[in-house]
């Protein structure tokens, strides 16, 4: 058995036939549960899942570490691989996915500047939205002191970030609106969507009025495009709540 498992690992994580992913059903999580999902719709992609419960820190332990040392979700590993392979991090996960499981890049590109565009707005959420809003949810709900200057920081950022995504929704400086994030013309849904999202979606529940979402009418409009899909609503749905 490849030096990743261990006695602790679970069965069905080291015994999985190919894709496995250890996920919960976070925004990070979502975003990988719902490129599996379009995945299964294009190609009948299959996996197997384990939900774990971040609050109880089994991401902690040592068998969840020998995947992902950083210790967080979601993790993807690829049992067909020789050995094992394991990926960590929302957009590699999801990139890993898009070299080897969608081989017509249906939510990638074969242009390779579009695939640069696709790339610079994953990353853009990865590192400049994601980090903001996980922010905004902890001085807001879980931080035992509630501190004004780091709630407005954040909160003032993630507005920020919004604005950003809806200057390349609307078109600004393009005169030309997109539907989706990246690509030529209105875009096309990719993994750049399917990673911010996620996060976006929960804007009401980070806080945010809706008042100050005015300000975004295009981005609502993303928002509401990409939850009409049949495998968005799969990867954020009942299959992925832990009794």
């Amino acid at each position: 058995m490849a030096h990743i498992y261990i006695d602790e690992t679970p069965a069905e994580v080291k015994n999985a036939k190919g894709l496995h992913l250890i996920t919960q059903s976070t925004p990070n999580g979502q975003a990988v549960q719902i490129y599996l999902e379009e995945l299964k719709d294009v190609y009948g992609t299959e996996w197997t899942t384990t939900l774990i419960n971040i609050s109880t820190n089994e991401q902690k332990k040592e068998w969840f570490l020998r995947l992902d040392p950083n210790g967080r979700i979601p993790v993807l590993v690829d049992n067909s691989q020789s050995p094992p392979f394991p990926t960590m991090e929302t957009s590699a996960e999801m990139f890993y996915l898009l070299k080897f499981y969608d081989k017509n890049d249906e939510f990638g590109f074969k242009d390779e500047l579009e695939r640069i565009d696709c790339l610079q707005w994953t990353f853009f959420w990865h590192g400049s939205g994601a980090p903001y809003q996980g922010q905004v949810n902890h001085f807001t709900r879980a931080a035992k002191e509630k501190i004004p200057y780091a709630i407005e920081r954040y909160r003032n950022e993630t507005l920020r970030v919004y604005g950003v995504l809806e200057i390349q929704l609307s078109g600004k400086y393009t005169d030309e609106p997109k539907e989706y994030l990246a690509g030529k013309g209105k875009g096309k849904y990719s993994v750049a969507d399917m990673k911010t999202w996620p996060w976006v979606k929960n804007w009401e529940r980070s806080g945010f009025t809706q008042e100050e979402m005015k300000e975004f009418p295009h981005l609502l409009k993303w928002i509401d495009r990409i939850a009409a899909r049949p495998a968005v609503q799969r990867g954020c749905g009942s299959a992925y709540q832990q009794s």
